[in-house]
This record gives structure tokens, sequence and C-alpha cells, in this order.
């Protein structure tokens, strides 16, 4: 609960700072902020307790998931000193809105009643919004701005309806509630139908198929410190609210509900991955990528009660890869008009660490060793496996081969093709990030038990 009071002051912090012209101080000052507050929070990591008349859930699960956020939103906020050094104006309201962003995330996380997430997810979806059309000179973010905002607004009224009939069938906001009376034995008709709403809401949240259509043209029309925002931080809020919101109210998956389960995370997993073979923008083929290990992170759906640190895992080994891959695309598409591949063209001859970089976080994204992908997709399968779904982990498999193709594209355009342009300077927050990030990553993939134990 600290935790979210902290977030929200250092928002607040961001934009006392503008008034007093300390744009200088502004991102330093914010990272040292959420350096603390991650100490804060790790420091409740053996804490359970209810606050606000169950408002909020502080436990494990909540920890742990909001120290990933908070860690993933330091990177982001680390990026954006060299990102919006053309719009030094404007940048506490950038980091403020990414920093309030952060508590929304939390509070999705963290909630103990639906009124709480709902206000958490639409402070997500509103900065989300504002950050897509943040390129107000530029078509292709006032299109990627307003077609996530109307798609979104869709999203969001199917959840709230949803809330609707789950309360007008239980009475009631807060889960603990809910989950106590979804025990009898008889259920009005409005509950099931008011989980399937918000499932629904949250799956276009996720970008899974099939509501997935928007992803593709608002990752590449956004600008690309907001795709990574996306990418990473958002997608990761989503899946961990969808299970913590299932697990929650008790919706042990009947077989109905995990025929769908198996339906859409086969076709997430199929479709991404095929449409992403044919793209030739990097920021396209990475939301094609995107939709594809939505579809391997639903698998955790299919065994509620023991895959939370399978998820917490998988999300850890995904969102660090790529941090570590936009850095580098951070670098190299910097004042070029789009991200093609064409831009990466001999990267491994220019600029061989950062080429390094973005390989690893390819082959951890593909589930090559030693990379944490590797690992975590391993886990996953086994789980999926033992839970009885072998036909989802094989298509799993197949799916994991074919991803290797168009991440190959990519590493081979940077090692066989003549470089177009060397670029100059070697930006320290850049360097730092995609060094930090994908240590972090082969860190985890050698010792995973430091994140599968955190909720054993």
């Amino acid at each position: 609960m600290t935790t979210l009071i902290a977030i929200i002051g250092l928002g607040v912090l961001c934009l006392i700072f503008e008034i007093f012209d300390f744009r200088k101080a502004i991102i330093p000052i914010t990272i040292i902020g959420l350096l603390a507050i991650l100490g804060l929070t790790v420091s409740e990591f053996n804490t359970t307790g209810n606050y606000y008349n169950n408002m909020l859930i502080v436990n494990k699960f909540s920890v742990s998931f909001s120290s990933l956020f908070i860690v993933l939103t330091i990177f982001l906020v680390a990026l954006s000193h060299n990102f919006y050094e053309n719009h030094k104006s404007k940048l506490s309201d950038y980091v403020a809105i990414k920093v309030f962003l952060l508590s929304g995330a939390v509070a999705m996380v963290t909630f103990g009643n639906l009124a709480m997430f709902f206000l958490g997810i639409e402070i997500l979806s509103i900065s989300l919004y504002v950050l897509a059309a943040s390129s107000r000179m530029n078509v292709k973010s006032n299109e990627a701005g307003m077609k996530y905002f109307l798609m979104g607004s869709f999203a969001s009224g199917i959840i709230l309806f949803g809330i609707c009939l789950i309360y007008g069938a239980m009475g009631s906001f807060d889960i603990v509630e809910i989950s106590e009376m979804s025990q009898s034995a008889e259920l009005p008709i409005w509950f099931p139908i008011g989980i399937v709403l918000v499932t629904i809401g949250m799956l276009f949240k996720i970008a899974a198929v099939p509501f997935h259509f928007w992803a593709p043209d608002v990752y590449e029309g956004s600008p690309a410190l907001t795709t990574a925002l996306m990418s990473t931080l958002a997608k990761v809020v989503a899946i961990a609210t969808l299970y913590k919101l299932l697990t929650a109210l008790h919706a042990d998956i009947n077989y109905s509900f995990q025929i769908v389960v198996v339906i859409v995370s086969i076709a997430s997993m199929t479709v991404g991955n095929i449409m992403a073979l044919r793209q030739a923008n990097v920021k396209r083929m990475l939301a094609f990528s995107g939709i594809s290990h939505a579809g391997f992170m639903l698998m955790t759906l299919l065994s509620l009660s023991t895959s939370a640190g399978n998820l917490l895992y998988y999300t850890s080994a995904y969102s660090l890869a790529g941090i570590a891959a936009f850095s580098v695309i951070l670098y190299v598409c910097k004042n070029r008009e789009n991200e093609d591949i064409v831009n990466f063209h001999g990267l491994g001859k220019t600029n061989p660490l950062l080429a390094a970089i973005l390989t690893g976080s390819l082959l951890s994204m593909a589930g090559i060793p030693i990379f944490a992908g590797f690992f975590a997709k391993l886990v996953l399968f086994s789980q999926t496996i033992q839970s009885g779904y072998l036909i989802v982990v094989i298509f799993a498999v197949i799916n994991s081969i074919i991803s290797v193709g168009y991440y190959f594209k990519l590493i081979l355009a940077m090692y066989t093709k003549e470089p177009n342009e060397v670029r100059k300077g070697k930006p320290f927050l850049i360097y730092a990030v995609a060094i930090i990030a994908i240590i972090f990553n082969v860190v985890l993939g050698m010792f995973p038990s430091l994140v599968l134990d955190l909720l054993a």
C-alpha cells in the first residue's frame, strides 16, 4: 500500500520539478526515487495485509509483480533521457505519465476490490493513449493514438459491463466476498457471463488473437519508446492481472473454458509467428512477436493453482529481452523515418556490442539457451504437460521453431549485410540499460530459481 502512495507522490514531484525548472534533475531523481520504492516494495515481500476495507491486498504475488513493474519503469525512464532530448520542455510530462502509469500497473495487481481493479486499468490505459499520440507532428502517431483510444475504450466498456454483471450476481465488488460466494452450488448465470466479458476485455489488453488487430498499427505508429512500454510493461501487467483476477474469483476452469483458452493460446502463437515472418519493419515484427508470446503466457491459465511462479519467470525473461532489444532499436533508428530492417544492416561491424545485445535478446525470445527465454519456455512446457495439455505444448514447440526464422532475419542483416551508415556517439544510458537488461536475462537463465522460488 505504501508502494502505491510513494509512486503517486513521485509522479507529483516530477510535475513540481517542472514548475521550478529543475528539468536536468527529473530523470536522475525519478530513477533514485524508483530505486527507493523498489527497496520499500521488496521489504514487504513477507508481509500479507488488506488496506482500506480490502481495496488493496498485499501478498507475495502483488509484491513480486510490482517489483518487476518498477524495474521495467526504471529502464524506460532511463531511456527517456536520450529519446526526449529534443523535447526538453515536455520531459517532466513524459516522465510523470510513465510514473503515473506505474501506479495504475501496481493497482492492477494489488486490487482487492473490482472498483480498484477498474481504476488501475483506466489509469494505465489513458496514459498509454496519451503516449501513443505524443508525437503530434507525426500522422502515424496520431493514427496510432486514435486507433488505440477507440479500441481500448470498447475493451474498457466490455470489462466494465462484465464487472457490473458480477456485481449484479454477487452484490459485492470485494473479491474476497465474491470468492466465498462463488463456492456455492448454484450461481446466477450473470456471474460466469461477467467473468467471460472481463476476460475478453483483458485479452484485448494482452493483444491475444482474435483481439490483436490493433497491435501492429499502434506499435508501428507510436514513438519507439512508447512501443517498448506497450510491448513489455503493459503486456506483462495485463496478463498478470488476468491471472490474479481468475484466481481470486475462483474461476476454476471448466472444460468449456479450457477449450477456449487452448484455442486462443494456439491461435495467438500461430498467427503472431506467421505474420511476423512477413514483416520488414522491426516494430511490426516485434508486435506480432508479442502476440505470439501472449499465446505462451496464456498457457499459465490452464493451471491457475500452480503456475504463478512460472508466469513471473516467463514475463521477467520476456520483458528484459524486450527492453534490451528496444534499447538498441532506439539507438539505431533515432532521427530516421522508420524502423525497417534495412537500418540494421552491418550493425555487427559498426557497433559489435549493441549487435551482440540485440542478438542475445532475440535469441532469448526465440527460446535459445543460455538465455532466460529458453528456461522460461521449458518450465512452462513442463507445467502444461503435467496439466494434461500436450497438444498445446506441441504447437508451442512448432511455433518456437517458426519464430527463429524472423528473429534470424534481423540477426543475419546485422552480420551479413554492408552497413548503410556509421552511427556516431555512445549514449551512456542507452548502453547501460541494454547491457544491464541482457545481463539480468542471462543471470535468470543460469539461476531460474531466483524467480521461480519466489511464488512457490
